[in-house]
């Protein structure tokens, strides 16, 4: 599996992620890393199609259910509508629902 956290320097909202991201996978006992890619300027924005600081991708695809691109690739922070109102962060949800799909995909190749 793929798992992806992407941010930029500048984002004060990365580590929290990266925090909810890796007790998320320890509790799931998920072992895949967390390819962590800092996206420095634009021309590595433009590359890995970011979408704000923090972003997380699980098999190339963006946890967010409301996730759509909008071909903005700049460093910046995001901001998440989440049911508690905005955050800096993603839904705990989220990023679990994404790993299942994830790991159903997988077990479906493999069988």
């Amino acid at each position: 599996m793929k798992i992806e956290l992407l941010w930029f320097d500048g984002c004060p909202n990365h580590k929290a992620a990266d925090k909810l991201l890796s007790q998320t996978l320890s509790e799931l006992d998920i072992s895949d890393p967390i390819q962590r890619i800092e996206v420095p300027d634009l021309a590595t924005g433009e590359q890995t199609k970011f979408a704000g600081s923090p972003s997380i991708r699980i098999d190339d695809i963006d946890i967010d259910p409301t996730y759509e691109d909008t071909g903005d690739y700049t460093p910046r922070c995001r901001v998440y509508f989440t049911s508690d109102g905005f955050k800096g962060v993603p839904e705990k949800a989220w990023i679990v629902d994404s790993l299942g799909r994830a790991s159903q995909e997988i077990a479906a190749l493999n069988s």
